[in-house]
Protein backbone atom coordinates (compact mmCIF):
# COMPACT_ATOMS: atom_id res chain seq x y z
CA UNK A 1 0.00 0.00 0.00
CA UNK A 2 1.74 3.16 -0.61
CA UNK A 3 1.39 5.73 2.15
CA UNK A 4 -0.53 8.62 0.01
CA UNK A 5 -3.66 5.88 -0.24
CA UNK A 6 -3.31 5.90 3.83
CA UNK A 7 -4.61 9.42 4.01
CA UNK A 8 -8.42 9.25 3.35
CA UNK A 9 -11.10 11.11 4.05
CA UNK A 10 -11.67 9.98 7.13
CA UNK A 11 -9.00 11.20 10.16
CA UNK A 12 -8.01 7.99 11.45
CA UNK A 13 -5.28 6.67 8.83
CA UNK A 14 -4.71 3.24 9.13
CA UNK A 15 -1.23 2.70 8.67
CA UNK A 16 0.63 1.31 6.12
CA UNK A 17 2.03 -1.56 7.79
CA UNK A 18 1.49 -3.91 10.32
CA UNK A 19 3.18 -3.61 13.59
CA UNK A 20 2.94 -5.97 16.63
CA UNK A 21 1.81 -4.75 19.79
CA UNK A 22 5.34 -5.82 21.65
CA UNK A 23 7.11 -2.92 18.89
CA UNK A 24 4.91 0.03 20.39
CA UNK A 25 6.24 2.59 23.20
CA UNK A 26 5.40 1.00 26.87
CA UNK A 27 4.94 5.53 27.26
CA UNK A 28 3.70 7.69 25.55
CA UNK A 29 6.04 10.86 24.19
CA UNK A 30 7.02 13.38 25.94
CA UNK A 31 6.47 16.52 23.96
CA UNK A 32 8.61 18.79 25.26
CA UNK A 33 12.00 16.65 24.38
CA UNK A 34 11.84 13.58 22.26
CA UNK A 35 13.15 11.47 19.36
CA UNK A 36 10.51 10.25 17.55
CA UNK A 37 9.59 6.62 17.98
CA UNK A 38 9.48 4.67 15.00
CA UNK A 39 5.73 3.91 14.96
CA UNK A 40 5.41 7.83 14.88
CA UNK A 41 8.52 8.00 12.26
CA UNK A 42 6.32 5.65 9.58
CA UNK A 43 3.33 8.22 10.50
CA UNK A 44 5.13 10.84 9.92
CA UNK A 45 6.62 9.26 6.57
CA UNK A 46 2.97 8.66 5.07
CA UNK A 47 1.66 12.28 5.92
CA UNK A 48 5.20 13.57 4.11
CA UNK A 49 4.37 11.68 1.23
CA UNK A 50 0.72 12.80 0.74
CA UNK A 51 1.92 16.78 1.23
CA UNK A 52 4.22 16.21 -1.64
CA UNK A 53 2.11 14.16 -3.61
CA UNK A 54 -1.17 15.62 -3.36
CA UNK A 55 -3.68 17.90 -5.63
CA UNK A 56 -6.64 18.32 -3.73
CA UNK A 57 -5.86 22.00 -2.17
CA UNK A 58 -3.28 24.78 -2.53
CA UNK A 59 -1.06 26.28 0.03
CA UNK A 60 2.17 27.81 -0.76
CA UNK A 61 4.87 26.57 1.63
CA UNK A 62 7.74 28.44 0.13
CA UNK A 63 11.14 27.29 -1.09
CA UNK A 64 12.57 25.66 1.63
CA UNK A 65 16.14 26.27 0.21
CA UNK A 66 15.28 29.74 0.56
CA UNK A 67 15.27 31.03 4.02
CA UNK A 68 14.67 34.70 3.08
CA UNK A 69 11.81 34.87 1.67
CA UNK A 70 8.24 36.02 3.67
CA UNK A 71 6.97 33.46 2.45
CA UNK A 72 6.93 30.83 5.47
CA UNK A 73 6.08 26.87 6.15
CA UNK A 74 3.87 24.94 8.49
CA UNK A 75 4.33 23.04 11.57
CA UNK A 76 2.89 19.72 11.15
CA UNK A 77 1.68 16.77 13.99
CA UNK A 78 1.11 13.06 14.13
CA UNK A 79 -0.25 11.16 16.88
CA UNK A 80 -0.43 7.31 16.55
CA UNK A 81 -3.72 6.01 18.06
CA UNK A 82 -5.35 2.91 18.67
CA UNK A 83 -9.18 2.72 18.17
CA UNK A 84 -11.28 0.11 20.22
CA UNK A 85 -10.76 -2.54 18.16
CA UNK A 86 -7.28 -2.67 18.90
CA UNK A 87 -6.07 -1.32 15.03
CA UNK A 88 -3.33 0.68 14.66
CA UNK A 89 -3.64 4.40 12.88
CA UNK A 90 -2.73 7.82 13.00
CA UNK A 91 -4.19 11.47 13.45
CA UNK A 92 -2.76 14.20 11.63
CA UNK A 93 -3.12 18.02 12.03
CA UNK A 94 -1.19 21.33 11.16
CA UNK A 95 -0.91 24.36 13.36
CA UNK A 96 -2.99 27.54 12.84
CA UNK A 97 -4.63 27.26 9.45
CA UNK A 98 -3.91 25.78 6.06
CA UNK A 99 -4.50 26.74 2.71
CA UNK A 100 -6.90 29.58 4.54
CA UNK A 101 -8.92 27.02 6.35
CA UNK A 102 -9.20 25.51 9.67
CA UNK A 103 -10.72 22.09 8.38
CA UNK A 104 -9.39 20.19 5.34
CA UNK A 105 -10.00 16.85 4.14
CA UNK A 106 -7.97 13.86 5.99
CA UNK A 107 -6.62 16.59 8.91
CA UNK A 108 -8.69 17.17 12.26
CA UNK A 109 -10.29 20.16 12.92
CA UNK A 110 -9.33 22.69 15.65
CA UNK A 111 -10.79 22.42 19.06
CA UNK A 112 -12.83 25.50 18.39
CA UNK A 113 -13.57 26.46 14.49
CA UNK A 114 -13.26 30.76 14.67
CA UNK A 115 -13.58 30.98 11.02
CA UNK A 116 -17.09 28.89 11.11
CA UNK A 117 -20.17 31.35 9.12
CA UNK A 118 -22.48 30.72 11.33
CA UNK A 119 -20.25 31.62 14.41
CA UNK A 120 -20.16 34.15 16.98
CA UNK A 121 -16.41 34.78 15.87
CA UNK A 122 -17.58 35.80 12.57
CA UNK A 123 -20.04 37.78 13.72
CA UNK A 124 -18.66 39.88 16.13
CA UNK A 125 -15.20 40.30 14.01
CA UNK A 126 -17.63 41.65 11.30
CA UNK A 127 -18.80 44.27 13.92
CA UNK A 128 -15.01 45.24 14.71
CA UNK A 129 -14.22 45.69 10.67
CA UNK A 130 -17.52 47.78 11.24
CA UNK A 131 -16.57 50.52 13.81
CA UNK A 132 -13.07 50.30 11.82
CA UNK A 133 -14.59 51.64 9.09
CA UNK A 134 -16.68 54.30 10.88
CA UNK A 135 -12.66 55.76 12.08
CA UNK A 136 -11.47 55.58 8.74
CA UNK A 137 -14.62 57.74 7.58
CA UNK A 138 -13.66 60.42 10.07
CA UNK A 139 -10.14 60.27 9.76
CA UNK A 140 -10.56 60.64 6.13
CA UNK A 141 -12.74 63.40 6.05
CA UNK A 142 -11.60 66.22 4.11
CA UNK A 143 -12.70 69.03 7.10
CA UNK A 144 -10.60 66.76 9.46
CA UNK A 145 -7.65 66.83 7.64
CA UNK A 146 -7.82 70.07 7.33
CA UNK A 147 -8.13 70.45 11.02
CA UNK A 148 -5.36 68.21 12.13
CA UNK A 149 -2.92 69.48 9.15
CA UNK A 150 -3.39 73.16 10.67
CA UNK A 151 -3.38 71.98 14.47
CA UNK A 152 -0.30 70.63 13.06
CA UNK A 153 1.45 73.03 11.40
CA UNK A 154 0.76 76.07 13.98
CA UNK A 155 2.61 73.75 16.56
CA UNK A 156 5.36 73.67 14.72
CA UNK A 157 5.52 77.49 14.30
CA UNK A 158 4.67 77.97 18.09
CA UNK A 159 7.91 75.46 18.94
CA UNK A 160 9.73 77.48 16.63
CA UNK A 161 8.54 81.04 17.73
CA UNK A 162 8.89 79.56 21.44
CA UNK A 163 12.80 78.50 20.64
CA UNK A 164 13.79 81.91 18.84
CA UNK A 165 12.03 83.95 21.95
CA UNK A 166 13.61 81.39 24.80
CA UNK A 167 16.78 82.05 22.98
CA UNK A 168 16.49 85.53 22.89
CA UNK A 169 16.13 85.38 26.44
CA UNK A 170 19.10 84.24 26.93
CA UNK A 171 21.54 86.23 24.78
CA UNK A 172 19.93 89.50 25.88
CA UNK A 173 20.96 87.93 29.60
CA UNK A 174 24.36 87.06 28.80
CA UNK A 175 24.81 90.62 27.40
CA UNK A 176 23.05 92.44 30.56
CA UNK A 177 25.53 89.72 32.34
CA UNK A 178 28.60 91.64 30.17
CA UNK A 179 27.61 95.13 30.99
CA UNK A 180 26.57 94.60 34.96
CA UNK A 181 30.58 94.25 35.33
CA UNK A 182 31.34 96.84 32.84
CA UNK A 183 28.92 99.25 35.22
CA UNK A 184 30.62 97.97 38.67
CA UNK A 185 33.74 98.56 37.34
CA UNK A 186 33.17 102.24 35.74
CA UNK A 187 29.92 103.65 37.47
CA UNK A 188 29.79 104.67 41.00
CA UNK A 189 26.38 105.99 42.95
CA UNK A 190 23.11 107.19 41.65
CA UNK A 191 24.55 106.49 37.94
CA UNK A 192 25.18 102.81 38.74
CA UNK A 193 22.03 102.81 40.94
CA UNK A 194 19.85 104.12 37.48
CA UNK A 195 21.77 101.83 35.23
CA UNK A 196 20.87 98.31 37.40
CA UNK A 197 17.02 99.72 37.53
CA UNK A 198 17.32 99.78 33.93
CA UNK A 199 18.78 96.43 33.32
CA UNK A 200 16.26 94.85 35.74
CA UNK A 201 13.35 96.66 33.80
CA UNK A 202 14.62 95.43 30.43
CA UNK A 203 14.96 91.79 32.03
CA UNK A 204 11.18 91.93 33.13
CA UNK A 205 10.30 92.86 29.97
CA UNK A 206 11.45 90.73 27.89
CA UNK A 207 9.78 88.05 30.30
CA UNK A 208 6.59 89.59 30.14
CA UNK A 209 7.15 89.61 26.48
CA UNK A 210 7.81 86.08 26.69
CA UNK A 211 4.56 85.00 28.89
CA UNK A 212 2.42 87.38 26.18
CA UNK A 213 3.88 85.08 23.38
CA UNK A 214 3.30 82.05 25.15
CA UNK A 215 -0.55 82.94 25.94
CA UNK A 216 -0.81 84.05 22.28
CA UNK A 217 0.12 80.65 21.33
CA UNK A 218 -1.88 78.54 24.07
CA UNK A 219 -4.73 80.71 22.29
CA UNK A 220 -3.96 79.63 18.79
CA UNK A 221 -4.03 76.57 19.83
CA UNK A 222 -6.63 75.75 22.26
CA UNK A 223 -8.87 77.25 19.73
CA UNK A 224 -7.98 75.14 16.96
CA UNK A 225 -7.99 72.15 18.83
CA UNK A 226 -11.43 73.10 19.96
CA UNK A 227 -12.27 72.73 16.20
CA UNK A 228 -10.98 69.07 16.04
CA UNK A 229 -12.66 68.48 19.53
CA UNK A 230 -16.07 67.07 17.60
CA UNK A 231 -13.91 64.89 15.31
CA UNK A 232 -11.28 63.69 18.52
CA UNK A 233 -14.62 63.04 20.84
CA UNK A 234 -16.23 60.44 17.79
CA UNK A 235 -13.42 58.91 17.19
CA UNK A 236 -11.96 57.88 21.08
CA UNK A 237 -15.61 56.73 21.34
CA UNK A 238 -15.64 54.41 18.57
CA UNK A 239 -12.05 53.11 19.68
CA UNK A 240 -13.43 52.76 22.91
CA UNK A 241 -16.16 50.62 22.23
CA UNK A 242 -13.73 48.92 19.76
CA UNK A 243 -11.73 47.70 22.88
CA UNK A 244 -14.45 46.98 24.82
CA UNK A 245 -16.14 44.64 22.00
CA UNK A 246 -12.68 43.05 21.78
CA UNK A 247 -11.62 42.07 24.98
CA UNK A 248 -15.14 40.82 25.26
CA UNK A 249 -15.35 38.98 22.15
CA UNK A 250 -11.35 37.14 23.01
CA UNK A 251 -12.73 35.93 26.46
CA UNK A 252 -15.49 35.10 24.57
CA UNK A 253 -13.23 32.47 22.19
CA UNK A 254 -11.25 31.82 25.56
CA UNK A 255 -13.98 30.35 26.64
CA UNK A 256 -14.85 28.15 23.57
CA UNK A 257 -11.60 26.84 24.11
CA UNK A 258 -11.91 23.75 26.79
CA UNK A 259 -9.63 20.66 26.17
CA UNK A 260 -9.86 17.28 27.60
CA UNK A 261 -8.12 14.49 28.77
CA UNK A 262 -7.91 10.76 29.80
CA UNK A 263 -10.41 11.30 32.49
CA UNK A 264 -12.69 13.26 30.50
CA UNK A 265 -11.67 16.27 32.60
CA UNK A 266 -12.12 19.87 30.87
CA UNK A 267 -10.08 22.92 31.71
CA UNK A 268 -10.05 26.16 29.44
CA UNK A 269 -7.75 28.61 28.35
CA UNK A 270 -8.32 31.04 31.00
CA UNK A 271 -8.07 28.61 34.18
CA UNK A 272 -5.01 26.51 32.73
CA UNK A 273 -2.44 29.93 32.10
CA UNK A 274 -3.83 32.04 35.39
CA UNK A 275 -0.37 30.59 36.75
CA UNK A 276 1.64 31.36 33.91
CA UNK A 277 3.66 34.43 33.97
CA UNK A 278 1.63 35.94 31.72
CA UNK A 279 -1.47 34.98 33.65
CA UNK A 280 -3.60 34.85 30.48
CA UNK A 281 -3.48 32.68 26.59
CA UNK A 282 -0.86 33.94 24.44
CA UNK A 283 -2.13 34.65 21.13
CA UNK A 284 -2.89 31.46 18.82
CA UNK A 285 -3.02 29.13 22.02
CA UNK A 286 -5.01 26.01 21.57
CA UNK A 287 -4.23 26.01 17.74
CA UNK A 288 -0.88 24.20 17.41
CA UNK A 289 -1.24 20.67 16.08
CA UNK A 290 -0.74 18.62 19.44
CA UNK A 291 -3.39 20.21 21.41
CA UNK A 292 -5.48 19.01 18.41
CA UNK A 293 -4.42 16.03 18.00
CA UNK A 294 -4.65 14.82 21.79
CA UNK A 295 -8.62 16.42 22.02
CA UNK A 296 -9.78 14.88 18.82
CA UNK A 297 -8.26 11.71 20.57
CA UNK A 298 -9.95 11.92 23.61
CA UNK A 299 -13.37 13.08 21.86
CA UNK A 300 -13.59 9.90 20.35
CA UNK A 301 -11.93 7.34 22.02
CA UNK A 302 -8.70 6.87 20.39
CA UNK A 303 -5.80 6.13 22.65
CA UNK A 304 -2.77 7.92 22.05
CA UNK A 305 0.62 5.64 21.56
CA UNK A 306 3.03 8.72 20.16
CA UNK A 307 3.23 12.02 18.79
CA UNK A 308 5.80 13.66 16.55
CA UNK A 309 5.54 17.47 15.31
CA UNK A 310 7.62 18.38 12.09
CA UNK A 311 8.02 22.01 9.88
CA UNK A 312 7.50 21.53 6.51
CA UNK A 313 8.73 24.21 4.49
CA UNK A 314 10.07 27.40 4.06
CA UNK A 315 11.40 28.71 7.75
CA UNK A 316 10.32 31.92 9.12
CA UNK A 317 12.18 35.29 8.88
CA UNK A 318 12.87 35.24 12.98
CA UNK A 319 12.47 32.00 13.84
CA UNK A 320 14.45 28.83 12.98
CA UNK A 321 12.78 26.00 11.82
CA UNK A 322 14.50 23.59 8.86
CA UNK A 323 11.93 21.43 6.27
CA UNK A 324 11.31 18.32 7.83
CA UNK A 325 12.82 18.86 10.77
CA UNK A 326 11.03 17.29 14.44
CA UNK A 327 10.64 20.18 17.07
CA UNK A 328 9.13 19.68 20.48
CA UNK A 329 5.55 21.28 21.47
CA UNK A 330 6.63 24.98 22.44
CA UNK A 331 6.68 25.78 25.98
CA UNK A 332 4.83 29.48 25.68
CA UNK A 333 1.63 28.41 24.20
CA UNK A 334 1.09 24.57 24.94
CA UNK A 335 3.07 23.66 27.90
CA UNK A 336 -0.25 24.31 30.15
CA UNK A 337 -2.12 22.91 27.56
CA UNK A 338 -0.30 20.29 27.47
CA UNK A 339 0.19 19.31 31.09
CA UNK A 340 -3.68 19.24 31.18
CA UNK A 341 -3.93 17.14 28.52
CA UNK A 342 -1.26 14.57 29.27
CA UNK A 343 -2.91 14.25 33.35
CA UNK A 344 -3.18 10.22 34.30
CA UNK A 345 -1.17 9.04 31.20
CA UNK A 346 2.18 7.30 31.44
CA UNK A 347 4.70 9.14 29.93
CA UNK A 348 8.61 9.15 28.97
CA UNK A 349 10.71 10.78 31.55
CA UNK A 350 11.67 14.19 31.17
CA UNK A 351 15.38 14.30 29.44
CA UNK A 352 16.80 16.82 31.98
CA UNK A 353 16.03 14.69 34.98
CA UNK A 354 16.68 11.23 32.91
CA UNK A 355 20.02 12.54 31.99
CA UNK A 356 21.16 14.46 35.35
CA UNK A 357 20.82 10.75 37.31
CA UNK A 358 23.37 9.32 35.18
CA UNK A 359 26.13 11.44 37.11
CA UNK A 360 26.95 12.45 40.50
CA UNK A 361 29.16 15.09 42.45
CA UNK A 362 31.61 17.16 41.26
CA UNK A 363 34.11 16.64 38.42
CA UNK A 364 36.84 18.65 39.39
CA UNK A 365 39.57 20.12 37.15
CA UNK A 366 41.15 22.28 39.53
CA UNK A 367 40.79 23.74 42.93
CA UNK A 368 41.58 26.87 44.61
CA UNK A 369 40.60 28.52 47.92
CA UNK A 370 38.02 31.03 47.17
CA UNK A 371 37.13 29.05 43.40
CA UNK A 372 36.68 25.67 41.67
CA UNK A 373 36.78 24.66 37.71
CA UNK A 374 34.88 21.68 36.62
CA UNK A 375 34.05 19.95 34.01
CA UNK A 376 30.33 19.74 33.46
CA UNK A 377 28.53 16.51 31.84
CA UNK A 378 26.30 17.02 29.23
CA UNK A 379 22.48 16.49 30.50
CA UNK A 380 23.56 18.51 33.95
CA UNK A 381 21.64 21.62 34.34
CA UNK A 382 24.04 24.66 35.37
CA UNK A 383 20.89 26.02 38.16
CA UNK A 384 18.24 24.31 39.28
CA UNK A 385 15.15 24.34 37.44
CA UNK A 386 11.16 24.48 38.60
CA UNK A 387 11.31 20.79 38.08
CA UNK A 388 14.56 19.74 38.27
CA UNK A 389 16.30 20.45 41.26
CA UNK A 390 19.72 18.57 40.44
CA UNK A 391 22.29 20.96 39.20
CA UNK A 392 25.85 22.41 39.22
CA UNK A 393 24.74 24.69 41.74
CA UNK A 394 23.23 22.29 44.07
CA UNK A 395 25.89 19.87 44.16
CA UNK A 396 28.05 22.72 44.81
CA UNK A 397 26.62 24.12 47.73
CA UNK A 398 26.31 20.16 48.76
CA UNK A 399 29.99 19.57 48.81
CA UNK A 400 30.21 23.33 50.54
CA UNK A 401 27.86 24.36 52.58
CA UNK A 402 29.87 27.20 53.92
CA UNK A 403 30.83 28.66 50.66
CA UNK A 404 29.56 32.55 50.49
CA UNK A 405 27.88 34.43 48.20
CA UNK A 406 26.36 33.67 44.67
CA UNK A 407 28.25 30.77 43.33
CA UNK A 408 27.10 30.66 39.50
CA UNK A 409 29.58 33.09 37.81
CA UNK A 410 28.36 31.61 33.98
CA UNK A 411 26.55 28.82 32.85
CA UNK A 412 26.50 26.17 30.11
CA UNK A 413 23.13 24.93 28.20
CA UNK A 414 22.22 21.84 29.76
CA UNK A 415 22.97 19.62 26.62
CA UNK A 416 26.65 21.21 26.28
CA UNK A 417 29.37 19.42 28.87
CA UNK A 418 32.75 21.14 29.54
CA UNK A 419 34.75 23.93 31.80
CA UNK A 420 32.92 25.77 34.15
CA UNK A 421 34.59 28.02 37.05
CA UNK A 422 32.29 28.28 40.15
CA UNK A 423 33.08 31.01 43.05
CA UNK A 424 33.03 29.85 46.72
CA UNK A 425 33.38 32.92 48.36
CA UNK A 426 31.74 36.71 47.68
CA UNK A 427 35.26 38.34 46.41
CA UNK A 428 35.66 35.95 44.26
CA UNK A 429 32.35 35.83 42.56
CA UNK A 430 32.66 39.49 42.01
CA UNK A 431 36.66 39.25 40.72
CA UNK A 432 34.72 36.93 38.29
CA UNK A 433 31.89 39.10 37.48
CA UNK A 434 34.42 42.01 37.11
CA UNK A 435 36.41 40.21 34.47
CA UNK A 436 33.38 39.00 32.49
CA UNK A 437 31.71 42.63 32.41
CA UNK A 438 35.36 43.24 30.88
CA UNK A 439 35.39 40.06 28.53
CA UNK A 440 38.58 39.20 29.78
CA UNK A 441 37.78 35.99 30.81
CA UNK A 442 38.37 33.55 27.21
CA UNK A 443 36.42 30.75 26.23
CA UNK A 444 36.72 28.29 23.85
CA UNK A 445 34.46 25.46 22.47
CA UNK A 446 34.85 22.52 20.72
CA UNK A 447 31.67 21.21 18.38
CA UNK A 448 30.79 18.86 15.37
CA UNK A 449 28.49 20.28 13.05
CA UNK A 450 25.78 18.50 10.91
CA UNK A 451 27.30 19.09 7.80
CA UNK A 452 30.27 21.19 6.01
CA UNK A 453 29.55 25.33 6.63
CA UNK A 454 30.02 26.98 3.29
CA UNK A 455 30.37 30.39 4.83
CA UNK A 456 34.12 31.55 4.26
CA UNK A 457 34.14 34.06 7.28
CA UNK A 458 36.02 33.73 10.43
CA UNK A 459 33.47 35.70 12.45
CA UNK A 460 29.23 35.33 13.20
CA UNK A 461 27.94 38.85 13.99
CA UNK A 462 23.66 38.31 14.53
CA UNK A 463 21.66 39.79 17.47
CA UNK A 464 20.02 37.59 19.55
CA UNK A 465 16.94 38.42 21.81
CA UNK A 466 14.55 35.44 23.15
CA UNK A 467 11.48 33.97 21.41
CA UNK A 468 8.89 34.78 24.34
CA UNK A 469 6.17 32.44 23.11
CA UNK A 470 8.78 29.52 22.86
CA UNK A 471 11.42 29.54 25.53
CA UNK A 472 14.21 28.61 25.66
CA UNK A 473 14.57 29.35 22.15
CA UNK A 474 16.10 32.04 20.88
CA UNK A 475 15.74 34.23 17.48
CA UNK A 476 18.17 36.87 14.96
CA UNK A 477 16.48 39.95 15.47
CA UNK A 478 18.08 42.90 13.98
CA UNK A 479 15.68 45.52 15.74
CA UNK A 480 14.87 44.14 19.17
CA UNK A 481 18.34 41.98 19.96
CA UNK A 482 21.29 42.40 21.44
CA UNK A 483 24.75 42.30 19.90
CA UNK A 484 26.09 38.86 19.71
CA UNK A 485 29.77 37.66 17.91
CA UNK A 486 31.16 34.18 17.62
CA UNK A 487 34.99 34.01 16.19
CA UNK A 488 35.11 30.28 14.45
CA UNK A 489 37.62 28.14 12.27
CA UNK A 490 37.45 24.53 11.05
CA UNK A 491 39.52 21.80 12.87
CA UNK A 492 39.20 19.09 10.74
CA UNK A 493 36.75 17.39 8.57
CA UNK A 494 35.28 13.79 9.22
CA UNK A 495 32.90 12.09 7.49
CA UNK A 496 30.99 14.77 5.61
CA UNK A 497 30.86 16.73 9.27
CA UNK A 498 32.87 19.65 10.65
CA UNK A 499 34.53 19.91 13.91
CA UNK A 500 34.82 23.37 14.61
CA UNK A 501 36.54 25.71 17.04
CA UNK A 502 34.23 28.64 18.66
CA UNK A 503 35.67 31.77 20.11
CA UNK A 504 32.67 33.80 21.62
CA UNK A 505 32.90 37.45 22.09
CA UNK A 506 30.00 37.80 23.39
CA UNK A 507 28.31 35.31 26.27
CA UNK A 508 23.98 35.28 25.11
CA UNK A 509 22.10 32.78 25.46
CA UNK A 510 22.27 29.59 22.90
CA UNK A 511 24.83 31.90 20.67
CA UNK A 512 26.85 29.14 19.27
CA UNK A 513 23.74 27.20 18.98
CA UNK A 514 21.77 29.60 16.67
CA UNK A 515 25.03 30.94 15.43
CA UNK A 516 25.67 27.92 13.55
CA UNK A 517 22.01 26.98 12.68
CA UNK A 518 21.18 30.03 11.23
CA UNK A 519 21.17 30.94 7.28
CA UNK A 520 23.24 34.02 8.00
CA UNK A 521 25.66 31.88 10.33
CA UNK A 522 27.24 28.77 9.52
CA UNK A 523 23.85 27.38 7.96
CA UNK A 524 24.30 24.16 9.52
CA UNK A 525 23.19 22.66 12.95
CA UNK A 526 25.35 21.52 15.94
CA UNK A 527 25.00 18.12 15.99
CA UNK A 528 22.21 16.63 18.53
CA UNK A 529 20.64 20.14 19.04
CA UNK A 530 16.90 19.25 18.82
CA UNK A 531 15.90 22.88 19.48
CA UNK A 532 17.48 24.59 16.32
CA UNK A 533 18.55 21.13 14.31
CA UNK A 534 18.21 16.97 14.92
CA UNK A 535 17.95 15.29 17.83
CA UNK A 536 20.27 12.85 18.72
CA UNK A 537 21.98 11.07 21.43
CA UNK A 538 23.59 14.29 22.60
CA UNK A 539 24.15 17.97 21.73
CA UNK A 540 27.98 17.71 20.29
CA UNK A 541 29.24 21.08 22.03
CA UNK A 542 31.67 21.15 24.44
CA UNK A 543 33.25 23.98 26.42
CA UNK A 544 36.99 23.03 25.71
CA UNK A 545 39.18 25.73 27.20
CA UNK A 546 38.90 28.56 29.87
CA UNK A 547 41.28 31.32 31.07
CA UNK A 548 41.30 33.97 33.41
CA UNK A 549 42.61 35.62 36.38
CA UNK A 550 43.19 34.01 39.78
CA UNK A 551 41.03 36.39 42.05
CA UNK A 552 43.99 36.05 44.72
CA UNK A 553 47.03 35.61 43.12
CA UNK A 554 46.18 37.74 39.94
CA UNK A 555 48.24 35.13 37.97
CA UNK A 556 46.62 33.66 34.28
CA UNK A 557 45.17 30.42 34.91
CA UNK A 558 44.34 28.30 31.95
CA UNK A 559 42.33 25.33 31.17
CA UNK A 560 42.27 22.80 28.79
CA UNK A 561 39.60 19.99 28.56
CA UNK A 562 39.10 18.02 25.19
CA UNK A 563 35.26 16.54 24.66
CA UNK A 564 34.78 12.74 24.71
CA UNK A 565 33.07 12.94 21.01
Amino acid sequence: MRDTETFTQSVFHILPILIAEADLPERFTFPFSYQPHPVALRAVKALQTYLDEQKKWAHDFGDHTDESGEICGKMFGVLVVQNKQKELGYLAAFSGKLAEKNYLEGFVGPVYDRLAEDGFFKEEEASIVAINDKIKVIEQDSTYMNLLSELNTQKQKSTKEIQASLMNKKEAKNIRQCKREVAMRDLTGDRLEHFLQQMSKESQDLHFQHKRRLQAWREVLTSAEERLAYYQKRINELKKKRKTKSAALQQQLFDQYQFLNQQNQRKGLISLFEHTKQQRPPAGAGDCAAPKLLQHAFLNDLKPVALAEFWWGQSPKLELRRHGYFYPACLGKCKPILTHMLAGMTIDENPAYHEALKTRGLDRVHEAVDYLVINKPNGLLSVSGKYVLDSVASRVKAAYPKATGPMMVHRLDRETSGLMVVAKTMEAYLHFQNQFLNKTIKKEYIAILNGIPENTLSSIRLPLRPDHHQRPRQMVCYSDGKVAETHWSIIAIQQAKARVLFKPITGRTHQLRVHAAHPEGLNVPIEGDELYGLKSDRLKLHAAALSFVDPTTGRQMKFSLDPDF
